[in-house]
């Protein structure tokens, strides 16, 4: 099981991110292989609305998105993890989710099935976020990340969001989290391969 962890806070070590590191040790201790990348060291600009990628299905802006969308193409599962800012994702994950419109065109204009990762099995994804405020919902999150899920021919198999968590190790006070981040992954890199992946 090969999985891409993706953080996408622009703070380094924050809540968001510790709920990502309890997700991989998750992942990792039923023996997945998982990568881990952070957007805010990455250059990944917004998509331009070009529209050249209905020609090929591929996003010609050159940057690190290329090398981001193929290693997420040929993981099992992607785990996103992202702050809310504004009641949605923050803006480095926003610019990450938006170039794959280059896959919506792959199968929407051009008719064609995303491929499926090396092991031939459906890709899945899991969602982590949090939230300074303590009223914020994070519908409008799960909104886009059903939309991301949909668009790489992937099943969201779950999310753990918490609000009221605005200082740097503020989630280290709800450990119940923590414990949920970390059983995410192992759901995550276990998913039973007879389970029908169908719908969202």
């Amino acid at each position: 099981m090969r999985l891409l962890a993706i953080s996408g806070s622009p703070r380094n070590g924050g809540n968001t991110e510790c709920l990502l590191e309890r997700s991989v040790a998750g992942a990792q201790s039923v023996g997945a292989v998982v990568e881990q990348v952070a957007l805010n060291r990455l250059r990944i600009g917004p998509c331009m609305e070009c529209n050249r990628c209905y020609a090929s299905g591929r996003c010609v802006v050159e940057d690190d998105f290329q090398l981001l969308c193929d290693k997420a193409l040929i993981a099992d599962g992607v785990i996103l993890a992202a702050p809310i800012f504004f009641m949605n994702v923050c803006a480095q994950a926003k610019a990450f989710v938006d170039r794959f419109q280059c896959l919506w065109a792959l199968r929407y204009v051009l008719g064609q099935s995303v491929p499926l990762p090396p092991s031939g099995l459906r890709r899945r994804v899991a969602f982590l976020s949090t939230a300074g405020w303590q009223k914020t919902k994070f519908d409008c999150a799960l909104t886009v990340v059903r939309a991301f899920s949909a668009t790489i021919d992937a099943k969201l198999v779950g999310s753990v969001c918490i609000n009221g968590v605005d200082a740097i190790q503020d989630i280290e006070k709800h450990p119940e989290a923590l414990d949920q981040a970390f059983a995410l992954g192992q759901e995550l890199a276990t998913w039973p391969v007879s389970q029908p992946l169908t719908g969202d």
